[in-house]
């Protein structure tokens, strides 16, 4: 069934730059009223801001937030769902923050209501941020130069590879695979995605359905000739203790069984994972 409705009124989006990591709850903060999702079985909502669901993200994320800065988003995959989640939450505004990555998945980010930035559930990153149900599964992708040849682990091990900090990209670069140069470590995707372009470095790795949609919108100048087969979720990131899990869990359920989470990848993501070929270390 196609997500959108008829009749459903246009609804505004307040779009900021940046959010204080870890801020105060100040008395002259505007109150936010409680809710009640009108799907996932009806649970309570209370919003940071009245009327207003205030998402995060860390961009660029090119296929799940298409743009790079929140003025100019134009679509994706999470900022589907977020939109989503805001109309059957029955919010008024939806307010889209960027945030350091690093800062998100390490509990620093305060006064938002839920975080989507293709975040990896971990057991580590549990210790600090409460998670969503998962809402999109992925493997780690390899995104060269075009014709650059990757057919093998050993292929893979020669290349000068480079990462964003904080992923678990990094973290299956280093420790699993081992290269036998030491990988190169950006803050963002957009460095990382430049150095590559640049030739500073031979191969990028990150989730597989980013780098598809980094190579589609390439012109043909980069592609994914690989991935790595991990199992990994995306979940989205909620405050720790936050009373608002049942509310958007049982939302994100209705999205994947109704079809919406299915039309989203393919509206936005670029490619199918599935025809990647797979290396086994």
């Amino acid at each position: 069934m196609p997500f959108r409705k008829a009749g459903v009124l246009l609804l505004a989006v307040t779009l900021v730059t940046a959010l204080a990591a870890c801020g105060d709850d100040d008395d002259d903060d505007t109150s936010a009223g409680t809710t009640e999702a009108a799907s996932g079985g009806g649970a309570e909502f209370t919003p940071v801001t009245d009327d207003t669901l205030t998402v995060v993200t860390s961009l660029p994320a090119p296929g799940f937030w298409n743009g790079d800065d929140p003025s100019n988003i134009t679509g994706g995959y999470e900022y589907e769902i977020a939109k989503a989640l805001q109309e059957r939450l029955d919010l008024g505004d939806l307010e889209v923050v960027n945030v350091s990555f690093d800062q998100l998945v390490a509990g620093q980010v305060g006064d938002f209501d839920v975080a989507l930035s293709q975040v990896t559930i971990t057991d580590e990153r549990e210790q600090v941020v409460d998670f969503t149900e998962p809402y999109f599964e992925s493997d780690q992708g390899v995104l060269v130069k075009a014709d650059t040849q990757v057919e093998t682990v050993d292929d893979a091990k020669a290349l000068q590879w480079g990462v964003q900090s904080g992923t678990t990209g990094a973290d299956y670069v280093t420790d699993t695979l081992q290269p036998e140069q030491e990988p190169q470590v950006f803050q963002d995707l957009s460095a990382g995605f430049a150095a590559l372009d640049a030739g500073q470095v031979d191969a990028f790795m990150m989730d597989t359905a980013i780098v598809l949609s980094q190579a589609s919108e390439s012109d043909g100048a980069e592609e994914v000739v690989a991935q790595f087969r991990t199992g990994e979720q995306y979940g989205g990131i909620l405050p720790q203790g936050s009373e608002n899990a049942d509310a958007i869990n049982g939302i994100l359920t209705d999205l994947k069984d109704d079809g919406s989470l299915s039309e989203f990848a393919e509206e936005w993501l670029g490619g199918d994972p599935s025809s990647i070929p797979v290396l086994t270390p």
